[in-house]
């Protein structure tokens, strides 16, 4: 790799042992992957996806702390994934014996570390950094150190900046020294697309799972995606919404880190179908298709008919807008069915952001009558033991769908069952 003067000097330990270990790892990172020099970061923001602290990650802070004596802080404030823990959220006994004793014992310790290095604030802890209450919203074009697979994605194609899919910690030394490897989405090349992904359903396909069929199919490829501009109209709050739940199934359910949507992303709208390669693939998706796609997932409950005990709602994050229109459709629903409050314990959860901006309308206090649970937690973090994992927990999201026992339904499925109305 060709560094520069200032990068070969961090590399040869001019500016301390620290930094050229940091530096050495960066340069090794990028030459697996054919990387020939590296780029500075031109972002404000940082994301880190690790956010937990789980004991099994004592390598972790060790590694902290050494940057933390070195002074090999963060050059950029960052945000990062959400808490795992929220007294809120409903847990019995056993499993908040687990949590505090068990999983998360070094969640304050570590948070203290963090906060040295260069959080944004203490409620910076969220997987939607880049929604406008969070205030982590990079620009067109610019260089990120970010990882967590649905915030990457959503900026990639949302926003048109440019980050690879990092793993944790690799974020983080990015940031530290200023540079990332020059690779992947971060190069032209990168960002052209091989797949055409043709919508060509009935009505507007539903988020998650229109992206867990272009994931599943197109895997770690770029996909552009028409005929989904009918149903989205412009690059507007409730697209951006939309495109956030479709960009995390892509995501997670393959390893989309960039897709770009005809007539309506940054790059399309620039670019349109200059972005295509030569040899661009084709995959049609109708309303056949979709049905293909959600019968195929697999119910891993113990108990396959067993009554759900709760349910997730956000991941990523719900936006202000979304928290609206689903205490509007949950409100409606109890009153159609004959309910005064959701007949399954059922949390919905957010940015802190978010959820001060949403506290500050008339919609909480009607949120929190039908007896939902509003919380900053991570759902995934939640579900990720034994004891969770057991629980028949239902959600609308296929990324939480893919990475725990939780059992996808759709919006309206998942609207009917927490409200009383028809199962399945």
């Amino acid at each position: 790799m060709k560094l520069t003067e200032e990068q070969q000097a961090i590399l040869n330990g001019e500016k301390g042992d620290t930094l050229a270990k940091v530096m050495e790892t960066l340069v090794r990172y990028g030459e697996l992957f054919g990387a020939d020099r590296m780029v500075p970061i031109t972002s404000t923001y940082n994301h880190l996806v690790t956010s937990f602290g789980l004991k099994a990650l004592t390598p972790v802070y060790g590694l902290l702390d050494q940057l933390i004596d070195a002074s090999a802080y963060s050059r950029q404030k960052f945000s990062l994934d959400p808490r795992p823990l929220d007294p809120n959220v409903p847990a019995n006994f056993l499993q908040n014996f687990v949590f505090k004793h068990f999983m998360y014992t070094k969640q304050d310790e570590y948070e203290k570390q963090l906060k040295q290095l260069g959080t944004m604030d203490d409620d910076a802890y969220t997987c939607t950094c880049y929604m406008d209450e969070v205030g982590n919203v990079p620009n067109k074009g610019e260089i990120l150190s970010w990882s967590e697979s649905s915030a990457v994605v959503y900026a990639n194609s949302v926003l048109g900046a440019r980050c690879n899919r990092n793993s944790g910690i690799i974020d983080l030394m990015g940031s530290v020294v200023g540079f990332v490897p020059e690779f992947g989405l971060l190069k032209d090349e990168g960002r052209k697309a091989t797949w055409i992904v043709e919508v060509k359903t009935s009505k507007k396909p539903e988020a998650q799972l229109l992206g867990s069929a272009v994931g599943m199919k197109v895997m770690e490829d770029v996909p552009y995606i028409t005929g989904l501009d009918r149903w989205l109209g412009q690059l507007d709050d409730a697209a951006k919404t939309y495109l956030k739940d479709f960009g995390a199934a892509t995501a997670s359910n393959g390893a989309v880190g960039l897709y770009h949507v005809e007539g309506i992303t940054p790059e399309a709208v620039e670019s349109g179908r200059g972005l295509l390669t030569d040899d661009v693939k084709t995959y049609v998706i109708d309303d056949a298709e979709l049905e293909r796609v959600y019968k195929s997932y697999p119910v891993i409950w113990k108990k396959k008919d067993a009554k759900p005990k709760l349910c997730f709602m956000g991941c990523p994050h719900m936006s202000f807008e979304q928290l609206k229109s689903w205490t509007k459709r949950v409100e409606t629903a109890l009153k159609k069915n004959g309910q005064r409050r959701v007949v399954i314990p059922t949390v919905f959860t957010a940015a802190p952001g978010v959820i001060r901006r949403f506290e500050q309308t008339e919609y909480a206090d009607r949120l929190k009558a039908t007896g939902i649970i509003l919380s900053y937690i991570c759902p995934l973090m939640y579900m990720n033991n034994p004891l969770s994992a057991s629980m028949p927990v239902i959600t609308s999201s296929n990324k939480l769908r893919t990475y725990t026992s939780a059992r996808y339904y759709t919006d309206d499925e998942i609207l009917a069952q927490i409200t009383g109305g028809a199962g399945e």
